[in-house]
């Protein structure tokens, strides 16, 4: 398993690089830059201040200049700093990850024990009123964009009931407190979690149905194993794969959405920190946030590799 790990880790740097390479490129292939995201009419700026802050900056050299002086910083441990605020990247990433990670981390969890247990019933239910039910809510689930849902949250929790509020992660000059923490999570998190837990529910569903008539469950019953046991302990742990993979798929999956889903709720985490890099054309802070993107997909996908090897003991890595 070591070995496997270490030579995943080594694969990954060139891996990296080309996602730092192509990130890089686009960025600069937007239109316009820092110097002139920063322009508004009420404030125009002559050609010789915009010429020289691009110099300052070092706007004015090219794109593979740049990059190579960006990489540099990087294999130091270095992120550079903000175009915009000239605030470490590093620093800016760190402040913001608690918010995007208790956002995720939450939606995440309830997601996958709901739609595990819901997939579960609807496997045991097949073809029973039950089971239609649940299959017409995971489409809908499923069908409804996450944007969409954020508004008619919004709608009708803060706008026509106000029962909850609409932004933010706590009501501004209080003290913190975890209840005031929960109500403004409540909005995001439920819109998060709807579609992964439609997923989580048919995946969970077709894979429990692929093994429940398999014949080592017909002798798991003959030998007067409860109907239950075989069900958690044969069945289920056999019908973990796939879901495990879904998990570990919908991981970065889950980041793209709070990109949408901060910037609906104002949410102050990493999403909202991307939208605001791209609007303002910070390119340190883009390049940042997308490295720690690529990071995240690659854990995610070697995590998956390692719970397998813990859900099946046929699988051994070397």
């Amino acid at each position: 398993m070591l070995s496997y790990i270490i030579r995943r880790l080594l694969i990954s740097i060139p891996v990296l690089f080309a996602v730092t390479v192509v990130f890089y490129l686009l960025a600069d292939l937007m239109p316009g830059d820092a110097v002139t995201a920063m322009m508004t009419s009420e404030a125009p700026i002559s050609r010789a201040a915009l010429a020289s802050m691009r110099d300052r900056m070092g706007l004015d050299q090219p794109w593979p200049l740049r990059y190579v002086r960006w990489l540099q910083g990087l294999l130091k441990g270095n992120l550079g700093y903000s175009y915009i605020t000239f605030e470490s990247v590093t620093k800016a990433i760190r402040t913001r990850l608690p918010a995007t990670l208790e956002l995720m981390g939450v939606s995440m969890l309830i997601s996958i024990i709901i739609g595990s247990i819901l997939g579960i019933v609807s496997a045991l239910k097949q073809y029973s009123a039950l089971d239609f039910t649940l299959t017409v809510c995971g489409f809908i689930g499923l069908s409804v964009p996450v944007f969409f849902l954020g508004l008619i949250l919004i709608y009708v929790f803060a706008l026509r009931l106000k029962v909850l509020p609409v932004s933010g992660m706590s009501i501004p000059g209080i003290p913190f407190s975890l209840a005031d923490n929960l109500r403004h999570l409540a909005l995001p998190m439920f819109s998060l979690s709807v579609l992964r837990i439609a997923s989580f529910m048919r995946y969970t569903r077709s894979s429990l149905l692929d093994v429940l008539h398999n014949e080592y469950l017909t002798v798991a019953r003959s030998k007067g194993l409860s109907e239950r046991r075989v069900i958690m302990k044969h069945a289920l742990r056999n019908a973990m794969i796939p879901i495990i993979t879904v998990i570990g798929l919908n991981i970065p999956v889950l980041f793209a959405g709070a990109v949408i889903i901060e910037s609906v709720f104002q949410w102050p985490g990493i999403g909202l920190l991307y939208i605001t890099a791209v609007n303002q054309r910070d390119d340190p802070m883009i390049m940042g946030l997308a490295v720690m993107s690529a990071v995240v997909v690659f854990l995610s996908n070697l995590l998956t590799d390692i719970m397998y090897a813990f859900v099946d003991p046929r699988i051994r890595y070397q």
